[in-house]
């Protein structure tokens, strides 16, 4: 099967797991997983073929959501589990998959009308949610997340702050979902947010402190400490901005080491990072 048919399975698949009364998210998930194993099964270059054909299936899925209705934010959350669950069956699910899936499903979800901002939010906690199954780690899974937010946001055009801050949030429950380190996660997403942004020649200012909101906002939500959260978020762009530039470090520093939304945010040591494709 070749990725194009892989995409109008999963659009087939989709349009009748929406139409039905059953779990969207798990119905797409079944979907694009069967069908992606189907499309890689055999293939020489699994981890060239995997990126072609889950930017299809991305696109298949919501392009299923455009013309029937239904909520393109769970049909993003089946699909890039059900991506990355499909390639790790078949070889290994890579950084480059989790990028390019993030970024399909911002970028197919503005296509259709959508909130492409919720779309990265729930794309995040999908993929952050899939490390407990696929073997692909979480600090390189976040890193890759933030970065494929970002170029995704950059695609169409979105507002690269929003993103970031629905971002974080959402690998925020991911983690949480999973029992998983939520600080660390917070971090290495932020860190990913500004590697992208560095990349598209975005405002890293403002990413970063879009990245704090985000983490001030879930550990709200968790009813952890906000504080903590915020200076996971501030290290991780301070350390990520240290790989771009001076001047990227002088705009990240001089936004997070202040007070953001009623918290005083302090940027902790920063450990070297390995770079996520």
């Amino acid at each position: 099967m070749s990725p194009g048919e892989a995409g109008n399975k999963v659009k087939d698949g989709v349009t009748g797991v929406v139409k039905g009364a059953g779990d969207v998210v798990a119905g797409t998930l079944n979907v694009v997983k069967d069908t992606l194993v189907q499309t890689l099964r055999g293939v020489g270059d699994i981890a060239k073929a995997a990126s072609g054909a889950a930017a299809d299936v991305v696109t298949g899925a919501l392009q299923a959501v455009g013309e029937i209705g239904g909520s393109a934010v769970d049909v993003v959350k089946g699909t890039v589990t059900g991506v990355l669950e499909g390639v790790g069956e078949i070889g290994a699910a890579t950084t480059a998959v989790v990028t390019d899936t993030v970024r399909g499903a911002v970028k197919g979800t503005a296509a259709i009308g959508g909130d492409a901002v919720e779309a990265a939010g729930g794309a995040a906690e999908a993929a952050i949610g899939a490390t407990k199954r696929v073997a692909i780690g979480i600090e390189d899974t976040a890193i890759s997340v933030g970065r494929g937010a970002v170029l995704g946001a950059k695609d169409i055009g979105g507002d690269l702050v929003q993103t970031a801050t629905e971002t974080v949030t959402g690998a925020v429950k991911g983690a949480n979902e999973i029992a998983a380190d939520t600080t660390n996660t917070i971090q290495n997403t932020a860190s990913g947010l500004i590697k992208g942004t560095g990349e598209v020649g975005g405002d890293v200012a403002g990413v970063a402190k879009g990245a704090v909101e985000g983490a001030i906002k879930a550990a709200r939500d968790l009813g952890t400490s906000v504080e903590e959260a915020a200076s996971a978020a501030a290290t991780g762009a301070v350390g990520a901005a240290r790989e771009i530039g001076q001047s990227a470090v002088d705009a990240v520093t001089g936004v997070v080491s202040g007070t953001i939304a009623g918290v005083k945010v302090t940027v902790g040591k920063v450990a070297g990072r390995k770079n996520s494709e």
